[in-house]
């Protein structure tokens, strides 16, 4: 029988546990976005990087959204029947 599927895990260069200060000992699961000490147990959720904000443009103004543009009629020109001279 096969052993379940392990999570991808690695292991973070320089990292130090916050609970025990063992250096290199720190594991992050890339699934689920924890990370982990192998020596004391420690565990916790990584945070999560804030939202970026909206950069302000002219669409994005509330001025630019309120204003109504009004309707127009467009007529369509067939190419063809405009340079024959108007004759049918």
């Amino acid at each position: 029988m096969e052993p379940p599927f392990r999570p991808r895990r690695r292991f973070i260069a320089g990292a130090v546990c916050p609970r025990c200060a063992a250096m290199v000992r720190l594991v992050v699961d890339l699934d689920t976005d924890r990370r982990e000490c192998v020596a004391c147990g420690f565990s916790e959720a990584r945070p999560e990087p804030p939202a970026a904000a909206e950069v302000p443009t002219r669409v994005t103004r509330a001025s630019a959204r309120r204003s109504e543009t009004a309707a127009e009629v467009v007529n369509l020109i067939d190419p063809s029947r405009a340079s024959s001279g108007g004759e049918d």
